[in-house]
């Protein structure tokens, strides 16, 4: 459920509860008034009818000698005291009464009593009830809406940060909240966002830095290993030696890549070329032996190439590093897959690691010790090329074993 249903929800229960309060505190203190009151009433009309009995010797209206329904507890009067008592009984369209009651002279004289219907007062009493539950729906009704403005307002507040974060940890690191109306812990929250933002880009940005100024002073010395290496005679040592040198100006230039992608200083130069020649090409090139299928159908069924708009050299690049990466930490058979503008490859290794998966790929980690060793680089060339290019490059695991990793290109 949404927040801001949530709190309209808790606001309206709030309300409710509140009103339910009112109204019974309202209707103790309104029925025991009017008891008081009718049993004050009985009191003094006791009085007045007894001193007209004892003057005249006749009754005053409404009051009776040994009334027939007159309560228990008043039958039996101390002499010359008045007494009052409540009957809660209803007979017919007579309600509650408020009953006084005085013996008249010694012991064993009848005992003179007066009665006050409280049907009215109580009639009035529900009308009041009445009143107080339409009165406490009205408001609810006013509330309920306001309520859910409110919290409209602060869930958006809230979305906004959270749609900020989102973006943050999908690598837009200019991504800021700004300034929220209102000084509360919503824009606490957000200001505290923005200054970590802030901090996590100034951090990123002095990596990224590093990693390309150290990419670029290394490329000059490794370029003269790279020649020195070719003055040596030929033998062993010096096919070990090159072999090493190839390898650091290999791991120099995924440096520079990555810093480039990185500061967002790549653009991809797009053409129309055909997906399944450009993959088999990129496949040829790293020399290593991977079955190659394409099966893409057109609209009609028939088997046609498929033209794609894209950057060959990067697509290339993105295959590339697939297929070794896949000879590299997984096992032969390696087969790559082209069907319609998608391209998969799949090796029968141990897999990805959880942690990539869950993760994805990092720089300078390969995951799990069995799928052999490596920079770590690969992937996230790979995968930061897909992104310029606007393709998903997904990593999974086969049901049978084995890693497979899955290159959708755009519309």
């Amino acid at each position: 459920m949404p927040l801001r249903w949530k709190i309209a929800a808790l606001a309206a229960s709030t309300a409710c509860l509140v009103a339910a309060a009112v109204g019974v505190l309202v209707h103790e203190w309104t029925a025991q008034d009017i008891r008081n009151r009718a049993e004050a009433q009985a009191f003094n009309s006791v009085y007045s009818a007894m001193d007209v009995y004892r003057r005249t010797g006749t009754l005053a209206d409404g009051a009776e000698l040994d009334p027939a329904d007159l309560p228990a507890a008043l039958r039996r009067p101390a002499d010359g005291l008045r007494h009052t008592a409540y009957d809660g009984r209803v007979d017919g369209n007579v309600g509650p009464r408020a009953w006084a009651a005085q013996r008249v002279a010694g012991p064993g004289s009848p005992v003179l009593a007066f009665r006050v219907n409280m049907s009215p007062e109580l009639h009035e009493l529900r009308r009041l009830d009445m009143v107080m539950a339409v009165a406490s729906l009205v408001a609810l009704a006013a509330a309920t809406p306001l309520a859910v403005y409110g919290a409209g307002v602060l869930g958006r507040r809230l979305r906004q940060v959270s749609e900020t974060a989102g973006r943050i940890s999908a690598g837009d690191l200019d991504a800021r909240t700004g300034p929220t109306k209102g000084r509360d812990e919503v824009a606490d929250i957000a200001a505290t966002v923005d200054l970590m933002a802030d901090s996590l880009s100034r951090r990123l940005r002095t990596e990224r830095q590093f990693t390309a100024d150290v990419a670029h002073e290394l490329r000059t010395p490794v370029g003269g290993l790279l020649a020195a290496a070719d003055l040596l005679p030929p033998g062993e040592t010096e096919d070990l030696l090159r072999a090493r040198v190839r390898d650091l100006r290999g791991l120099v230039e995924d440096l520079l890549e990555i810093s480039r992608l990185d500061a967002g200083a790549e653009q991809p130069v797009r053409s129309h070329v055909p997906l399944g020649a450009v993959v088999s090409e990129a496949v040829a090139r790293t020399g290593l032996e991977t079955r190659v299928g394409v099966a893409v159908a057109d609209a009609r069924g028939a088997r046609t190439p498929q033209t794609v708009e894209t950057d060959p050299r990067r697509l290339e690049r993105i295959v590339g590093n697939l297929v070794i990466n896949a000879h590299r930490h997984g096992e032969t058979p390696v087969e790559v897959t082209v069907e319609g503008r998608t391209v998969v490859v799949r090796d029968h290794g141990p897999g990805f690691p959880p942690d990539l998966l869950r993760e994805g790929p990092r720089r300078f980690h390969t995951g799990a010790a069995e799928r052999g060793s490596g920079h770590g680089l690969g992937l996230t060339i790979a995968l930061g090329q897909a992104r310029l290019l606007g393709a998903e490059l997904r990593l999974d695991n086969a049901p049978d074993g084995g890693a497979v990793a899955t290159l959708r290109l755009p519309a």
